[in-house]
């Protein structure tokens, strides 16, 4: 258990850190560039159970409204 809560841990900080990036980025194209890439980590973490699915689903919706909104 100790493993795992190690690796869920790592990739869940890392993706905290990507939508953190995405948020602070202020240029559309590099904004729409990175959020196909952070949309589908945000997948795989619900996918594995590491966050839930509806808050992969509400933290995408706001990448989303961000970058459309640049």
């Amino acid at each position: 258990t100790a493993t795992r809560k190690a690796h869920n841990h790592y990739y869940a900080k890392t993706v905290r850190n990507a939508v953190r990036d995405l948020r602070a980025t202020t240029e559309k194209a590099a904004a729409a560039e990175a959020l196909p890439k952070v949309s589908s980590m945000l997948d795989k973490l619900a996918k594995r159970n590491v966050i839930h699915k509806n808050k992969a689903a509400n933290l995408k919706s706001g990448l989303q409204v961000h970058v459309n909104g640049l």
